[in-house]
């Protein structure tokens, strides 16, 4: 059995947490492969390493001396190493980054460094072979993922490496550049370094026991997801749930793969296991609820519009010569409904609202904002009848309006929109009706 193994920052935050790491993976042998990503925030009010690099490189970019800045990155290193008591220095490789930083390399060069370092001290720690992300992670010219290649090259690179650890977040383009994926990007890399050795498991450690049913800044103490599919994770991710990169689950998914979620900080958690397809029957009607704010809906008005050939294309139409891409479209005989992020939508409104009207003629253009969107998704809504009138029974019995709904075919998710105001009452009237009052 393969698995291969992510770590978030909090979990290889100091030299504690490195023990933690340690511990879990010499735990299980099956556990060949690690992806470490760069140290993160100790405390509340620490500075994650990633961040100090970027601070670091904006004051090269500007011509700035950069020394007073880059000591604390060499201290929290060799904090690290000396309280691990290795038998390591990273000297020639801090006086390779400035001499890079010196010569601009890049913010993405800048950012990698913290995995890099983080890569070659773990793989010391372990006792395991380093290699470089840079080696076996490509991008295209254009800064696009080069799937084929990275395949090729990896899969060739770990034939026969027992034990490895390749540091997330970044590669490399054709001629050399370092290239990072967008924020939380590690997890990328080990999915793609669980595909490339067709692992049997991808573990994604961080510091929560998995994925909880709903917001805990809004809802005290939710209760764990211990399974949830693909597809209701990308549902719920879309819609703001954090813990894991959305990107990460394409390359995994496409190989069959299953992810674990799990928190080093309490390793005999279960965790969240994140299938393809289950018999596992759901605790609850609801896998899952997420929501996110800022959103506006456009209401175009006009009599037998449902008649007038191409009219939802002509209408869309406007929308993409400003450049603005819409969430969702729910319509009725006479009205159509075109929901927008309102922070890029209410810069261009006003072309779009005379562009409506030259293209579709409407009978009128009604605009509301401050929306929010809340996406109740589970894959055993499909078998229990009733799921949207509970819903809204229990919105109503919290006097939360509902100003729109709609609902996919596979009936694994409803998207509800209410106002901002109500956001937070709207997903405890969901989560009690569905979760507390079941228990």
């Amino acid at each position: 059995m393969i698995k291969v193994v992510k770590f978030g920052g909090s979990s290889l935050a100091d030299a504690c947490q490195f023990k933690k790491v340690y511990d879990i993976i010499k735990s299980e042998s099956e556990r060949r492969y690690v992806v470490p990503s760069a140290p993160g925030k100790r405390f509340k009010d620490d500075i994650k390493v990633t961040d100090m690099l970027y601070d670091c490189y904006a004051k090269v970019s500007k011509g700035a001396d950069f020394a007073d800045a880059f000591k604390p990155i060499k201290e929290r290193y060799n904090q690290i190493i000396a309280d691990l008591k290795l038998d390591l220095s990273l000297e020639d490789e801090f006086s390779k980054i400035k001499t890079c930083f010196e010569a601009r390399a890049g913010r993405d060069y800048a950012a990698s460094r913290g995995e890099y370092l983080n890569g070659i001290v773990l793989a010391n720690y372990l006792g395991f072979e380093f290699v470089d992300a840079a080696d076996v992670i490509f991008f295209t010219e254009n800064g696009s993922y080069d799937s084929q290649k990275t395949m090729d090259k990896l899969s060739k690179r770990l034939e026969g490496v027992e034990y490895a650890v390749i540091p997330g977040f970044y590669g490399s383009t054709p001629n050399d550049t370092i290239k990072t994926f967008s924020r939380g990007g590690s997890d990328i890399t080990g999915s793609i370094v669980a595909s490339a050795v067709s692992a049997d498991m991808y573990e994604n450690w961080t510091d929560v026991s998995g994925f909880l049913i709903a917001d805990p800044r809004i809802i005290e103490d939710p209760r764990p997801i211990t399974a949830i599919t693909y597809k209701e994770l990308r549902e719920l991710s879309y819609m703001g749930a954090g813990v894991l990169h959305e990107d990460a689950i394409f390359p995994v998914r496409k190989a069959g793969i299953p992810i674990n979620i799990r928190n080093t900080n309490a390793p005999e958690d279960a965790g969240t296991m994140i299938v393809e397809s289950t018999s596992q029957k759901p605790e609850f009607t609801i896998t899952g609820i997420a929501g996110k704010t800022g959103f506006a809906v456009v209401n175009i008005e006009k009599d037998l519009m449902n008649s007038e050939l191409g009219f939802g294309r002509r209408v869309l139409e406007v929308f993409e010569k400003n450049g603005i891409s819409f969430e969702h479209m729910p319509s009725g005989i006479d009205t159509m409904s075109v929901i927008v992020h309102l922070e890029e939508f209410a810069k261009k409104e006003q072309e779009i609202i005379a562009g409506l009207h030259r293209n579709v003629h409407p009978d009128s253009v009604e605009i509301e904002s401050d929306l929010a969107l809340i996406a109740v998704v589970g894959r055993g809504m499909k078998s229990n009848r009733g799921t949207a009138g509970r819903i809204f029974a229990a919105l109503a019995h919290s006097h939360v309006n509902v100003k729109m709904i709609d609902q996919g075919s596979s009936e694994l998710n409803i998207i509800i929109g209410v106002q901002e105001d109500d956001f937070k009452k709207a997903t405890k009237a969901i989560y009690d009706i569905f979760v507390t009052h079941r228990l």
